[in-house]
């Protein structure tokens, strides 16, 4: 069987969920599924808030001028962040970290998305991760990589078709 493949084949942005409430057990096996992944020299910079309280969410989902506001209706998010003092790869630990959130929420039956927090801008004048930092009181030290929305899908997406895949991206022994 070749499960791992098929569940990345089958993984993709989901923006709409339905409104039941992702259970505590469920939510476990995710956040274990984020601890066990691989960081440098296992520094685990990564700091992982969970939040299911309908107006923090609602809150958050104004963290970006656009791209974040399907946030509100989500019954679950996980947002990832990491102690920038721990580790200078901080930035590819958290992003490992947040992939495997989404392929265990997937393999759970749940849809995800990644919002992109690091980089971003809430509006012209205050950045989508201070906006993050404030509304959690994340201290200064540690840096938002991405919210990632979790829920039941109310949306059906196809599976990747493997015959679309840009295959010209692979090259053999040099560029």
């Amino acid at each position: 069987m070749n499960y791992f493949y098929e569940l990345l084949k089958s993984r993709r942005s989901i923006r709409k969920y339905q409104s039941k409430i992702v259970s505590p057990k469920i939510i476990s096996k995710i956040t274990e599924a984020a601890l066990m992944s691989p960081a440098s020299k296992r520094s685990n910079p990564w700091e992982f808030i969970v939040v299911q309280d309908k107006i923090m969410l609602q809150n958050l989902a104004m963290a970006r001028e656009q791209g974040s506001h399907f946030l509100a209706e989500a019954p679950l998010a996980i947002v990832v962040a990491a102690d920038t003092t721990k580790s200078d790869v901080w930035f590819e630990d958290a992003s490992i970290a947040a992939i495997i959130l989404q392929l265990q929420a997937h393999d759970l039956g749940l849809g995800s998305c990644w919002i992109q927090i690091y980089s971003r801008n809430k509006s012209e004048n205050e950045s989508s991760e201070s906006f993050v930092k404030d509304q959690l009181s994340i201290p200064a030290k540690f840096a938002v990589l991405c919210i990632i929305s979790i829920g039941y899908a109310n949306e059906e997406r196809n599976p990747y078709d493997t015959n679309k895949l840009a295959t010209n991206k692979i090259r053999f022994g040099s560029f």
